[in-house]
């Protein structure tokens, strides 16, 4: 297991995260490009995916054979050589995702789009039912595979990995990502 230089931020970095930007980890031959909604303010302090203890991302990547291991949030452009991205719908970190607005995430639909159509990723995977709801203007839409390509990739929506989102049991998240793996191979 690859560990990075981890670090826990104090009150003062969680509260100037407030607005920041977590580089994308993208780049060519995809198989899947996965997007939160926004980054939180542990993300926002310390630069990189899902980094808050509690959240499920990475353990259920390794978990539904994504990667070999649990992967560190720290370690996150590992995920390249797996074929696998990361981004955002909304760029800025909050300290909720109930702070991103309707036209954010509408903007952010937009912005995914282009980022689809430059890397061409097979699938894309929008992680949160309410976020791809509202963005993709799509109230009836289910988790897993959605009728609609995007941009020419096969679009999913996955369970939100967020320990808040615990609700959605740890075993079922697992298998929505099977699925996914099974559909875009490896």
């Amino acid at each position: 297991m690859v560990r990075g230089p981890e670090r826990r931020p104090t009150p003062e970095d969680l509260a100037a995260a407030a607005g920041r930007t977590v580089p994308d980890v993208i780049g060519p031959r995809l198989r899947v490009l996965f997007s939160g909604i926004n980054p939180g303010l542990w993300s926002g302090a310390v630069g990189h995916h899902f980094a808050r203890p509690g959240n499920r991302f990475w353990k259920a990547l390794a978990a539904s054979g994504f990667t070999e291991d649990a992967l560190s949030p720290y370690d996150d452009r590992q995920l390249l050589n797996v074929g696998i991205g990361i981004t955002n719908l909304v760029p800025t970190a909050t300290r909720s995702a109930a702070e991103v607005t309707t036209a954010q995430l509408r903007r952010g639909v937009v912005g995914l789009e282009r980022k689809v159509g430059r890397w061409q990723p097979r699938a894309v995977a929008v992680l949160g039912l309410d976020a791809y709801r509202t963005g993709f203007n799509n109230r009836a839409a289910r988790i897993g595979r959605q009728s609609e390509r995007f941009n020419g990739a096969q679009l999913w929506v996955v369970p939100n990995p967020s320990g808040i989102q615990a609700y959605y049991p740890f075993d079922r998240l697992v298998a929505e990502l099977q699925t996914l793996r099974a559909a875009v191979g490896g």
